[in-house]
Formats: structure tokens, C-alpha cells, sequence
């Protein structure tokens, strides 16, 4: 992920950060545009193997009922951060609360509040995964960050976010099961092994 050059406008009042990020978004469709600690990045679209990952991830997740009355399994929704006037992340995947859609805050962003888990699929991005987005969302005080960082073949878990970081940060490799924290809203355990191999090019 990298920061965007942004030209501004020559007439008025100088342009928001949210404005130039929704302006990049339009300009690059596919691209995901946030704001993180006041930077605003762009990703480029996400490959095949990363939407698999993403799909192979539902899979238990629905299994375990998540996707019901009490919570929902949404990917792309907009997390509305507490770090900066104007941060925004749009996680590849999250737990929500069911009511999550009475939480609106601004500009297709939700509360925090509602949110039981956030879960990023590495691409080109990974550093920003693994630094500054931990940084971001234990400040919104998400209870459980999943990063499958297929750079390195691991899933690492995040939980008991406090202040910049979180004081648990579990790291799993192919072999191993990841048992998720039941505060999501049901018990899901996952394989790393089966996550890793979804987020590789087949030969």
C-alpha cells in the first residue's frame, strides 16, 4: 500500500482529506483508498488467490452461524477510526454486530463499536497490515485483528487491544489451527495450512 501524490485544487478552501480520498477512489476504481494516521493510501486491486483466501475465510465463519440475527459476515465495509478527524479503513473482512446499520457514523463508515473482529488478506500491502493498521485498530479498540500474511505463510491473531498496540499477538504457521476467541459470537477454528494454500497462485 502507498501513499497517494494528491494535486490540489487551485481556487477556495483546500481540499479534506476525505474529499481527496473519495475523489482517488473514483479516479481508480477497484483501487481501495483509506485514510491511516492522516495518510491516505491506495492499494491496488486484489488478485485471484487473495479473493480465494477471502472466500476459503467465510467458509467457517458461516458454518459457525456467524452470519444470523445476532452478527454478520460482511467484507469491505468501512471502519470510521479514531486516530485522526477524517480516518477510515475498509477491512477485507469483519464480524459485525447485526444492528450495525443503525452505527452509521460518515462516508459509508460504521462505528467501531460494532465491530467484533476486523481481518486483512496481505497483498502488496503487507506493512501497512502489520504495522500501522495494528496500530489503528487497537485504537478503535477492535477486540480481534486476523492478518493472513501470505508473504510469509502465517496467520497471526491480535487481541487485547491497548493504546498503539495489542498485548496478545499470537503467530501461527501451516500445520497449525487457529482457535478464534469466542467473543466473535461462536467458536471457529481455523487452518492455516488450508488458508495459506487458498492465497497462492495454483501452479
Amino acid at each position: 500500500m502507498s501513499a497517494a501524490a494528491v494535486e490540489h485544487p487551485c481556487d477556495g478552501e483546500p481540499e479534506s482529506l476525505l474529499a481527496m480520498a473519495n475523489r482517488l477512489a473514483e479516479q481508480n476504481p477497484g483501487c481501495r483508498v483509506e485514510i491511516i494516521g492522516g495518510v491516505i493510501t491506495v492499494a491496488p486491486p486484489p488478485d485471484g488467490p487473495h479473493a480465494n483466501a477471502l472466500t476459503t475465510l467465510m467458509i467457517p465463519f458461516l458454518a459457525a452461524g456467524l452470519h444470523g440475527e445476532e452478527t454478520c459476515v460482511l467484507q469491505g465495509i468501512g471502519l470510521w477510526l479514531p486516530g485522526g478527524p477524517e480516518d477510515f479503513a475498509i477491512p477485507d473482512l469483519a464480524i459485525v454486530d447485526a444492528d450495525f446499520d443503525e452505527h452509521l457514523i460518515e462516508n459509508n463508515c460504521y462505528d467501531p463499536a460494532v465491530f467484533r473482529l476486523v481481518l486483512e488478506v496481505t497483498s502488496s500491502n503487507y506493512n501497512s497490515d502489520l504495522r500501522n493498521k495494528v496500530a489503528a485498530y487497537a485504537e478503535a479498540k477492535i477486540p480481534v485483528y486476523v492478518i493472513i500474511d501470505r508473504k510469509h505463510g502465517r496467520v497471526h491473531v491480535l487481541t487485547e487491544p491497548m493504546g498503539g498496540g495489542y498485548d496478545s499477538h499470537q503467530v501461527y504457521a501451516p500445520g497449525q489451527t487457529v482457535t478464534l476467541p469466542e467473543s466473535i459470537g461462536a467458536p471457529v477454528t481455523l487452518d492455516v495450512d488450508e488458508l495459506i494454500r487458498a492465497g497462492r497462485p495454483r501452479a
